[in-house]
């Protein structure tokens, strides 16, 4: 009988402990009461940027690596293909504005994942049957432009549609931590794919993600503004006086156009670099592009403080800082392992320097903007800043092929420098410490997420 006692004892305290074991993990992993994953409609905007960024960073990476090594481009080809991925924004970025207000938001960006995924499906298609050429792959780049430009600029709006503007930074950052995960994991499956079955077939994988993100984000329940009525030109000119009489805007406008330019010019070249100076195989250099994801995690994390404690704007001179650091060290990188680390390294810094720009660019002239004006907002501004990545791409294909790859890195970064430099002399960015709301736009705020998680 006491053998009995002291063995149901015994099974009684080991379940008591796995309880309190089981309590602890519960607790551990319980998100905080604030947390904006307690939002059901952004958990889902989250899982479908979760998935449809694996595929986009795949596309990322196996389009340029289907150039560069099945198809054997040149500098100046590689300058022309990128061109033509953001030659879109400079065409149809402010008629695409008024569009966008004058629509729902959600249908235009579920349409376009289910657009890039077919995109991605047309380059395996043009391979099996042969068609596969430089001619195909502009046409892809050229579609994949115009979908970022209509269904980006939606997807930023759905966004301000779900969070308050006072929680944009964060948000962003959640997106981008989000992002993050398929850029240290997506390039080095991609990498392997690659080397497995080849870019074509890769593509093929990431155009079933993309419509996978597409089926998550159907049937979102979002709070859609009464759409535009205004006539296309008035409401054309509205958006664009609002932009361009709005200092803050404006600056930060030039500030990025010209951070595009410089991104452009090394972005046109490194794969080639990768490739043919430092001779890395398809595998080692998705294995590199890992370090953007590295670069882009450690800067989601600490984003948003380091925002809060510097600023919107000096945190964007940071960011501006970082990437020209970075391809001026990759420039400088000999031939071997530590060329390569080198380029590892400018991958990880532009990870990190373009989280610190984004989330607050992004989270600045959205709370700067009232509601009815986000569309033309977001067209104009990115219309402005994407433009002249069209020369930026161009120019790094001429540099590459008439200076040396090498020389198209060392430029970029530095005028870079020269542009981190010339931010933090300017009073309107350096001096920027907290979001500039707009009255008409902190009105119209959607439920903090807190209260509409229930």
């Amino acid at each position: 009988m006491n053998t009995l006692t002291q063995a149901a004892g015994w099974r009684a305290r080991l379940a008591g402990r796995i309880a309190a074991a089981a309590q602890a993990v519960r607790r551990r992993l319980t998100l905080p009461p604030e947390d904006l994953l307690r939002d059901r409609v952004y958990r889902r905007m989250f899982s479908a940027i979760l998935v449809g960024s694996f595929g986009t960073q795949m596309t990322a990476l196996a389009l340029p690596l289907a150039a560069a090594v099945l198809l054997n481009a040149t500098p100046t080809q590689m300058g022309i293909l990128v061109a033509l991925e953001v030659l879109p924004f400079a065409l149809l970025s402010l008629p695409a504005g008024v569009f966008i207000d004058r629509m729902r938001k959600l249908p235009i960006y579920v349409a376009g994942e289910a657009l890039l995924a077919l995109a991605a499906l047309s380059v395996t298609v043009a391979w099996w049957f042969g068609w596969l050429g430089m001619p195909w792959l502009y046409f892809v780049g050229f579609v994949l432009g115009v979908v970022n430009t209509v269904s980006g600029s939606a997807a930023q709006i759905v966004l301000t549609q779900i969070v308050p503007r006072g929680r944009l930074v964060e948000a962003h950052a959640r997106n981008a931590l989000a992002n993050s995960a398929s850029e240290v994991a997506g390039p080095g499956l991609a990498g392997a794919l690659i080397k497995l079955v080849g870019a074509p077939l890769t593509l093929a994988v990431n155009g079933v993600l993309l419509a996978l993100a597409a089926l998550i984000l159907r049937g979102l329940r979002v709070q859609e503004p009464p759409p535009l009525r205004e006539p296309f030109a008035p409401a054309l000119r509205a958006g664009l006086q609002f932009v361009f009489t709005h200092r803050l805007l404006m600056t930060l406008a030039c500030a990025v156009g010209a951070w595009h330019v410089c991104y452009y010019v090394a972005f046109a070249v490194q794969i080639l670099y990768a490739t043919r100076v430092l001779g890395m195989s398809e595998a080692a250099v998705g294995l590199s592009y890992m370090m953007v994801g590295v670069g882009t995690v450690l800067a989601s994390m600490i984003g948003p403080r380091v925002s809060q404690r510097l600023g919107p704007g000096p945190t964007m001179t940071l960011g501006f800082a970082l990437c020209a650091g970075g391809w001026l060290a990759a420039s400088a990188g000999p031939v071997g392992p530590t060329g390569r680390l080198l380029f590892a390294f400018m991958l990880m810094c532009f990870g990190a320097g373009a989280i610190f720009i984004f989330i607050n660019f992004l989270a600045i002239r959205q709370a700067a903007t009232p509601t009815p004006l986000l569309g033309r907002m977001t067209s104009t501004m990115r219309w402005l800043i994407l433009t002249p990545a069209v020369p930026g791409a161009l120019l790094g294909g001429w540099l590459g092929e008439h200076l040396g790859l090498r020389a198209a890195l060392a430029v970029a970064g530095a005028a870079g420098l020269l542009l981190a430099l010339a931010t933090w002399r300017l009073p309107r960015i350096r001096e920027l410490r907290v979001l500039p709301v707009h009255p008409q736009a902190a009105a119209a705020e959607p439920a903090p997420a807190e209260t509409a998680a229930r």
